[in-house]
């Protein structure tokens, strides 16, 4: 849900602002109206200093040499050596290539000094280098001219020729120039190359135990740049003797930071946030729900009036994922990743949303009796239980496909209500017939459908039940769906309406196959990397024959997981963003709550 916000409007003598600053970023909780980007050359050059360290960070929690012992540094700037350690490291790794390259050019060559060539220069005699392909070399070259091979690869041949200086000298095959050294020359710079390697990475692994200063350094920066372009909001009045500044406080908060502002002496007003301040957005959900919120901030946070789409995204995003994975084996090993996860720093914070999500797609490929692409429900141990699997038919069609199509209903009916529920409250309830017959059309229609399905209804009871959804909607799509047009144009809006939302809908409901779509195509692939191993292993006799079996089986399910989960994160992600956004009428145009805060100042 959108935690509610109290405004306040501070009012300051001119030269007090960076003191009160101070004291709301101590405070915590306070949100200044201020910029989200740079505003001059100053902000630019802070942000731009951050975002340098901010890589630094990365890249050195990501260093990871092995057979190399760190070496502990020294240092009063950190991040500035550990910037040149990686520069120095990347030109040294391009300067191995380049060496390498020229090592391998000269290998064929064996040995040649340069000194010896000179010395035979001297004595009037000059050598030519060539190289061939092996099928085109002719032996009856060397009847003809002063020939030695020096080495053949298998698809080169490589030979000299010799010439007295100053004669004409023609080969049919193509000069190369003389190697400017030898394979020991090339070697040795290699080694020089490879231990200047060796001790700068050392170096930048002993860098690593600086990233906690690093870290907190970060924090204070970005703390600056905060505070500095929430100075740069400030409104001047008084002809300049007075500057002020608005904020917003959660109101949970509120007591307490107003007992702190108080300590201040900074005179406010405070007054309800109202949708046209722009208040900031703060989702306040339980624990579960709190883990999709990354999930949210990634389309948008609500507007202030608007609902928190959250929890229904924490339902549906973890039903529509473990549809797609659909294997109980699967989401064992993201459990397991999951939990090696929390080890990781930069990933420790995702760790419980994929346990969660590893959780989900084990109930769900259980229920799916799939193991590994195997099917369970045919195991002796499961026979007990075998009813409580889903069905391979339903009304004669796939369960999967099936189950996808009913989800997909009831998730598009859910984003109506929502829609309604929210117009409703925004515009009032006149002003929302036209929305409130879609709904009674559409949902209501659902749901009279499936009773009588089940035979709940019988068919008089649900012709008359039809007729009045039928009726009663058709008036607040047509007649009544905007209250201040005429009714001929509420007819023609209606028509429209109407078709757009049949063609919509059927597109929509729809687009949910691709969940018993993906599902299907991971388990089809994982079975076929089964139906290999089982090929190769045959009746198990062979010991040796275990080894290829297993690589088959770990590498193939391997990469299954990784382009099922890649899918799975994908398609109901965009099933979410479209079709019940859509449907729900969800705008994401509010902004992030960020208070100020600089209690990461060292």
């Amino acid at each position: 849900m959108i935690a509610s916000m109290t405004k306040y409007s501070f009012i300051l003598l001119r030269g007090d602002e960076d003191r009160f600053l101070e004291e709301l970023g101590k405070i915590g909780v306070v949100d200044i109206t201020r910029s989200i980007k740079p505003v001059d050359t100053k902000s630019s050059s802070m942000l731009a200093d951050a975002e340098a360290l901010k890589r630094t960070i990365t890249k050195l929690e990501g260093a990871s040499f092995e057979g190399i012992s760190p070496v502990q540094p020294s240092t009063a700037d950190p991040a500035a050596d550990a910037e040149k350690a990686f520069e120095r490291l990347s030109s040294l790794q391009d300067s191995l290539s380049a060496l390498n390259a020229e090592m391998e050019e000269r290998r064929p060559w064996g040995e040649f000094s340069p000194e010896r060539l000179q010395t035979l220069e001297q004595q009037g005699l000059k050598l030519h280098f060539h190289k061939c392909a092996g099928k085109k070399f002719n032996a009856g070259w060397a009847a003809e001219q002063p020939l030695q091979v020096i080495s053949d690869d298998g698809k080169n041949v490589y030979f000299v020729t010799v010439s007295r200086i100053g004669e004409d000298y023609s080969f049919p095959i193509d000069e190369l120039d003389a190697p400017k050294g030898t394979t020991a020359d090339s070697k040795a710079r290699i080694d020089s190359v490879l231990k200047e390697i060796e001790g700068t990475k050392a170096s930048i692994l002993g860098l690593k135990a600086c990233l906690p200063h690093l870290k907190r350094d970060l924090s204070a920066r970005l703390s600056e740049l905060d505070t500095y372009l929430a100075l740069q909001g400030a409104s001047d009045a008084a002809e300049g003797h007075i500057v002020t500044f608005e904020g917003f406080i959660p109101d949970d908060d509120v007591a307490s930071a107003e007992a702190e502002l108080d300590k201040t002496g900074a005179f406010y007003m405070k007054e309800d946030a109202a949708v046209e301040d722009n208040p900031p957005i703060k989702l306040k959900n339980n624990k579960f729900v709190s883990m999709f919120e990354v999930l949210t901030d990634m389309y948008g946070r609500p507007a202030y009036n608007g609902f928190d789409p959250t929890p229904f995204i924490s339902v549906f995003f973890l039903l529509f994922f473990a549809f797609c994975m659909g294997d109980c084996g699967y989401g064992l090993i993201l459990i397991a990743i999951g939990f090696l996860l929390r080890k990781v720093e930069s990933f420790k914070s995702l760790a419980p949303l994929v346990v969660t999500l590893g959780v989900g797609t084990a109930v769900i490929g259980f229920l799916f009796h799939t193991f590994f692409s195997m099917d369970i429900s045919q195991w002796e141990i499961f026979q007990p239980i075998k009813g409580i699997f889903l069905p391979g038919k339903i009304a004669g069609y796939d369960g999967t496909m099936v189950l996808s199509i009913i989800v997909g209903i009831v998730h598009i009916c859910l984003a109506m209500i929502v829609k309604t529920y929210e117009s409703t409250k925004v515009n009032g309830f006149m002003n929302s017939l036209g929305t409130w017959g879609w709904t009674l059309l559409i949902v209501g229609g659902v749901i009279v459908g499936g009773l009588a399905l089940v035979g709940v209804l019988d068919k008089d009871l649900t012709k008359w039940i039809v007729i009045v959804l039928g009726t009663v909607s058709a008036l607040g799509i047509f007649i009544f769906n905007d209250m201040k047009r005429s009714k001929l144009a509420n007819i023609g809006a209606g028509l429209w309406d109407t078709y757009n939302t049949a063609t919509g809908l059927i597109g929509d409901v729809l687009s949910y196959l691709r969940l018993y779509a993906l599902g299907l195509a991971g388990s089809m692939l994982g079975l076929a990397f089964n139906n290999i191993g089982t090929m190769i292993l045959g009746d198990g006799s062979n010991v040796f024959l275990w080894i290829p079996f297993l690589l088959v089986v770990i590498i193939g399910h391997t990469l299954n997981i990784a382009m099922a989960a890649l899918g799975a994160f994908v398609h109901p992600l965009r099933l979410n963003f479209l079709e019940f956004f859509k449907n729900s009428g969800y705008e994401g145009v509010g902004r992030i709550y960020k208070p100020l805060n600089n209690n990461n100042k060292q």
